[in-house]
């Protein structure tokens, strides 16, 4: 199966791309389709965002679409960043001055505190208007600094649960084996595996 992924980003397009590697789809991206135009991100949630992004983009090139729309939420300030995972510190601010800002604005709070979650929602959406979304969850805490430089985003600062290494300390594979990103795209596999 030819899937468009609706995004830009490069992370995310080299993250799914190692993801689903093996698998019996064959990625296209927006890079393939340069009109495509850009998707403004003004839903409230994951779900809504992901599902706008596949459905615009499975509408425009006529291809079934796969978009993601993730971020992390923090318990402690009433799920922040979330949606505005990428915006956090304002427009086109940038991965260190999103991180910055989300580990200023946790101050001192102690470790038992510093909870929160990755979320990932894939969406798929097919040239007729269906969609459907798959949900990646990955629980853990955030440390009082940033530690390691793999990963993008909030990576440096996230550490899974059971886990003594931040996403940012881990090697891609590892990564890529406990993410919340892995998570949904492995709902979405065994989905498309049904189709067939």
């Amino acid at each position: 199966m030819e899937i468009v992924l609706a995004t830009r980003n490069r992370n995310k397009i080299e993250e799914i791309q190692r993801i689903l590697a093996g698998t019996a789809i064959s990625i296209l991206s927006l890079g393939d389709f340069p009109l495509c135009p850009e998707i403004e991100e003004d839903q409230e949630t994951f779900k809504g965002n992901a599902v706008k992004k596949a459905v615009e983009t499975a509408r425009f090139t006529g291809r079934v679409a796969v978009s993601d729309d993730s971020g992390i939420e923090v318990d402690a300030l009433k799920g922040e960043p979330g949606v505005r995972s990428a915006r956090y510190a304002g427009e086109g601010a940038g991965d260190r001055a999103n991180l910055e800002k989300l580990l200023k604005k946790m101050g001192g709070l102690p470790p038992d505190k510093r909870g929160g979650r990755f979320v990932c929602i894939i969406a798929l959406a097919f040239p007729d208007g269906r969609a459907e979304s798959f949900e990646g969850i990955v629980e853990g805490t955030v440390g009082l600094k940033p530690a390691g430089s793999a990963g993008f985003g909030y990576d440096p600062a996230f550490y899974p649960l059971g886990q003594d290494r931040s996403f940012g300390q881990m090697t891609t594979a590892e990564k890529d084996a406990l993410s919340h990103r892995r998570i949904a795209l492995d709902k979405l596999s065994r989905y498309l595996k049904n189709l067939s």
